[in-house]
């Protein structure tokens, strides 16, 4: 079973950074395509970015250009950069990871992951 960890998370100014990180017990993350979503208070769960195995990466419109996400095999471990922050990033943030093959060609499908975690709050203030 897979256990992810999740860290990063806080409260920071609009323009301000954060790297969350998402870890993985048991089996490597080279294993598996890693996705990023958020949560916002009464919204859906929207996709963020996700990246593949061989680490190439893709971003909803709404990261590209702030969020950058990669990984990094000897820690184990997915981060997501999150940079130019707004307060319209705020919401709770998890990683997911795929339990069987991986559709880049529809990295928003939440479909494709199977382990998750419960997610870490972002909270942008202006």
């Amino acid at each position: 079973q897979v256990q992810l960890a999740e860290s990063g998370g806080g409260l920071v100014q609009a323009g301000d950074s954060l790297r969350l990180s998402c870890s993985a017990s048991e089996r490597t993350i080279a294993s598996h395509a890693v996705g990023w979503f958020r949560q916002a208070p009464g919204k859906e769960r929207e996709w963020v970015g996700s990246v593949n195995r061989d680490g190439t990466t893709m971003y909803a419109d709404s990261a590209k250009g702030r969020f950058t996400t990669i990984r990094d095999p000897v820690k184990n471990t997915v981060y997501l950069q999150l940079n130019s922050l707004k307060p319209e990033d705020t919401a709770v943030y998890t990683c997911a990871f795929t339990a069987g093959r991986f559709n880049p060609y529809a990295p928003g499908d939440q479909r494709q992951y199977s382990f998750w975690r419960q997610g870490t709050q972002v909270t942008v203030s202006s």
